[in-house]
């Protein structure tokens, strides 16, 4: 009997909040209609009664209209009653709803909506990083964090967060993954931190099945969503081959490579920074191949004269080898230039 009751309430109480909100809109309709009956010539129209309805209840009296005849007064005491009490509850309620939308967002529970967003799959130094880096380059451009996290890790405009697994397909719904403009997936930092000395696999393991989840997700809705890893050990990027990751992360066996060639050649480091970063002004950007450039010699010389430096195509940085071959029609070729130098050969207005 007890627990019966207990669901009545629970149910009852499910049941105000639901109807809260169509019943103080019939309340302001109906007592609207009650003075226009009771007064037509001071309310001369039912919009009229409306506004003066809500003026009273919000205790702002304008004065501008009032009724005259004692039953007109009373009606006002009466609505003064009822009706302000409703609407204090009313607005309390407003600002309880507020709050706990708030409280979700900051917990990771609330869905994203939006898209052409970016999505950081892990918190650690390095995806504040990068998200700095986001927000440096882009102005418009939404950030999604997923992680599990009891709460935000940092709480700004542009910024959204997803508590949860990110191998659960769930998860990665909740983030708007199939309308995201990208992925980039961390090494997990929990796990890096207390197993990567004695198992790396661990690691990777959980980086593997992440974008296992996005490619089974990709091929549920269609959608190209670029992915990029960061995998701990190299040797295992060949388990990568049967899911879709279009770019890996520099490795620490990458790291440790230009380390041994700085007791080599002096300074290779300082160059290894300078590539990977933006604090001079000049920086790494893709450019489409033009009609006119025929051969890499073509384009070579032709983005020299204009203070900007051919580099790769896609991964391939072995220009300087091969620039009497022919630029292929898919070609992805990325120069080092200042910014305002890549707005002139593109034509772009802005930061994309």
């Amino acid at each position: 009997m007890g627990m019966r009751l207990k669901k009545w309430l629970y149910y009852l109480v499910k049941l105000r909040k639901k109807i809260l909100v169509p019943f103080v809109l019939l309340y302001i309709l109906a007592a609207a209609l009650g003075i226009y009956m009771i007064e037509p010539h001071t309310f001369q129209s039912y919009l009229t009664s409306i506004y003066w309805v809500m003026t009273t209840l919000a205790t702002v009296g304008f004065g501008d209209y009032a009724p005259v005849t004692n039953l007109g007064k009373a009606y006002t005491i009466l609505l003064y009653i009822t009706g302000i009490g409703l609407l204090s509850v009313f607005f309390g309620k407003l600002i309880e709803t507020v709050h706990h939308i708030d409280r979700m967002k900051a917990g990771g529970k609330m869905k994203f909506t939006g898209k052409d967003h970016i999505i950081l799959i892990g918190w650690s130094e390095k995806s504040k990083l990068a998200m700095q880096e986001i927000f440096k380059s882009d102005q418009k451009t939404d950030i999604v964090i997923i992680d599990d996290l009891p709460k935000a890790p940092m709480m700004e405009d542009r910024l959204f967060y997803i508590r949860g697994n990110a191998t659960d397909e769930k998860t990665l719904l909740d983030a708007n993954i199939p309308k995201a403009k990208g992925v980039i997936i961390f090494a997990d930092q929990i796990t890096q931190d207390n197993f990567s000395s004695r198992d790396p696999l661990l690691v990777d393991g959980k980086t593997l099945l992440i974008a296992t989840a996005i490619t089974l997700i990709e091929q549920r809705y269609n959608k190209e969503i670029h992915v990029t890893a960061e995998v701990v050990n190299q040797n295992h990027l060949p388990l990568f081959d049967h899911v879709k990751v279009d770019e890996f992360i520099p490795t620490h066996e990458m790291i440790s490579h230009a380390a041994v060639r700085s007791l080599f050649s002096h300074g290779v480091t300082n160059m290894y920074s300078e590539l990977m970063s933006t604090q001079y002004g000049d920086s790494m950007y893709e450019i489409p191949k033009k009609a006119e450039w025929r051969t890499y010699r073509d384009a070579f010389i032709d983005l020299l004269d204009k203070g900007a430096t051919l580099v790769a195509d896609s991964g391939d940085m072995h220009i300087n080898q091969k620039l009497d071959y022919l630029i292929p029609e898919d070609a992805q070729l990325f120069i080092i230039c200042d910014k305002d130098i890549y707005k002139e050969l593109t034509g772009k207005t802005e930061d994309k």
